[in-house]
């Protein structure tokens, strides 16, 4: 899974465009036709617009189910809280989702948040509050990140306090939640087709972005991707 640090540049970012262009194609003769039409189709349907928090998730199942709803919806970007438990979304619940979707490992909920207002999200917490709103009603007009909390006890008490907005997603039945990973979904599934359908909401990635990310997704789909990207890069 393509491991994104903070604030650092990866090395595609560090190249000039017609570096990268002459760097995608390089690597994309290296991947099947199949394969390179599907990046080209893909990459101008992925959003960092909306973005997902995840909040101490230790249940494989769960993070890996989250990865996937994340790539189906062709959100880019999620952000990992790990204070008292290791993200780990192995297994055949991702189904490959991990190669695609890109994941930021933070110390604390607070540098989080931190981080995340200094690229203009607004943090919007997913549990009851009492100023919460459903997810349905929520303004996206501004770049959004979705928190979401461990399986048992929800979100902190610090995750909550520090969020700029609260939304719920609609129950009409006796349980009184759902499941993380379907609460998941289901929000993603809301704001992502919300976001698609607004005339006003630059929510696709920039061209250069977009060629960024297909090298990425190059670097994931060759045999010994990071060493033959390095070789190329060399070569420019």
């Amino acid at each position: 899974m393509p491991e994104r640090i903070p604030n650092q540049q990866t090395k595609f970012e560090s190249l000039g465009k017609e570096q990268k262009e002459a760097l995608y194609e390089e690597a994309a003769s290296l991947i099947s036709p199949e394969r390179r039409a599907l990046f080209d189709r893909l990459a101008p349907l992925r959003t960092r617009h909306i973005a997902v928090v995840l909040e101490d998730i230790y249940q494989s199942h769960n993070a890996a189910a989250v990865l996937r709803s994340c790539d189906c919806f062709g959100v880019q970007d999620v952000h990992v809280v790990e204070k008292n438990n290791t993200f780990n979304p192995a297994g055949d619940v991702a189904v490959g989702s991990s190669k695609w979707v890109d994941y930021y490992r933070h110390s604390s909920i607070s540098d989080t948040y931190k981080y995340l207002h200094s690229k203009g999200y607004r943090i919007v917490a997913t549990l009851p509050h009492e100023n919460d709103q459903m997810i349905t009603d929520l303004n996206i007009s501004q770049p959004t990140a979705l928190v979401f909390g461990t399986e048992l006890t929800g979100l902190t008490q610090e995750a909550i306090d520090g969020a700029d907005a609260y939304v719920k997603v609609p129950m009409y039945g006796f349980t009184e939640s759902f499941n993380i990973s379907v609460c998941a979904a289901l929000s993603l599934f809301c704001l992502t087709e919300r976001m698609r359908s607004a005339a006003n909401i630059p929510w696709q990635l920039t061209p250069e972005d977009q060629l960024d990310l297909k090298l990425h997704w190059a670097t994931q789909t060759i045999r010994d991707g990071e060493q033959v990207i390095n070789h190329l890069i060399s070569n420019l």
